[in-house]
């Protein structure tokens, strides 16, 4: 018979108390961790919206017809926005052919959310033209100023995706621009329904108002004064994508107008998603006549 007081039996008997003890002190550390752990993973509250990344926009200065002056002044305007934006969006540049190549490729393109041509004109040297209306379409953003609607005029997808295409400009002249949507990021910053400015303006071919949301238009000839349709700014859908374009943007003064800048930087944020704005066509398609029987 085994002693009471045996060695053998008394470590039987505490045993199990020093280690449900060790146990318990365990537990109740690992449900620490995981509250803790929970507490660092719960969505921000109401006003305290989560960190995101930046969006990231590529500007492209790259001309292969008239070169504006301008485009160092839009430039800096672009980084100005990007740094007042309190981390919404950073810019990158492609200014050369071989940027371009780089920066513009299916690949070269995955780090991007949106394109902007600063001024760009005539045939880009685009490594495939195709894959980048196809990225705008996918649900990417495109944003053109001023000379933007002087590029590839014998490249039918892009004049479709940015809506219009330059025809003509006359004389240098002061204009009156009636803002079409007030509510709009990208003009509601405009404290009257019209303005004035001084600039270059451009009129379109290949511009249907049923194809676009208008923004800032003209509604007579900006030299002659005959009355009539001539758009200065608009945004649209192309695919799951985003289009915004104005035409201001030939003067270096123009880039620099605090005025022109809130402009672009809503009309940049409205293409990146960031803010709502409308861009459904004040006009309807006319309806097409029925064929004869």
């Amino acid at each position: 018979m085994t002693h009471p007081f045996s060695p053998r039996r008394d470590t039987a008997r505490r045993q199990p108390r020093w280690l449900a003890a060790s146990l318990g002190l365990a537990s109740a550390a690992a449900v620490l961790a995981l509250i803790l752990l929970a507490a660092t993973q719960q969505p921000a509250r109401a006003g305290k919206p989560l960190q995101r990344s930046p969006k990231r926009i590529l500007v492209v200065s790259v001309t292969k017809g008239f070169r504006h002056d301008s485009i160092p002044t839009g430039e800096e305007v672009l980084q100005k926005l990007a740094s007042e934006s309190k981390g919404a969006f950073t810019v990158d540049f492609a200014r050369t052919d071989e940027e371009l190549a780089a920066k513009m490729s299916p690949e070269g393109l995955k780090p991007y959310d949106a394109v902007f041509f600063n001024n760009t004109t005539g045939d880009l040297p685009l490594p495939d033209r195709d894959a980048f209306i196809k990225w705008i379409a996918d649900g990417h953003a495109f944003i053109g100023a001023h000379a933007a609607s002087d590029t590839y005029h014998g490249y039918a997808p892009y004049i479709q995706m940015l809506g219009g295409e330059f025809k003509t400009h006359g004389p240098q002249v002061e204009v009156e621009c009636r803002v079409e949507d007030r509510k709009h990021p990208a003009t509601k910053s405009f404290p009257e329904p019209t303005f004035k400015v001084y600039d270059e303006i451009y009129q379109f071919k290949n511009f249907e108002r049923p194809r676009v949301h208008g923004l800032l238009t003209l509604d007579s000839h900006p030299n002659d004064k005959t009355p009539g349709d001539y758009p200065i700014a608009w945004c649209r859908r192309e695919g799951k994508g985003r289009v915004f374009y104005t035409a201001l943007g030939h003067r270096k003064d123009v880039w620099n107008a605090d005025w022109y800048q809130k402009h672009l930087a809503g009309g940049i944020r409205w293409a990146l998603g960031l803010e709502k704005g409308d861009d459904k066509p004040q006009v309807k398609q006319a309806a097409q006549p029925a064929s004869p029987p």
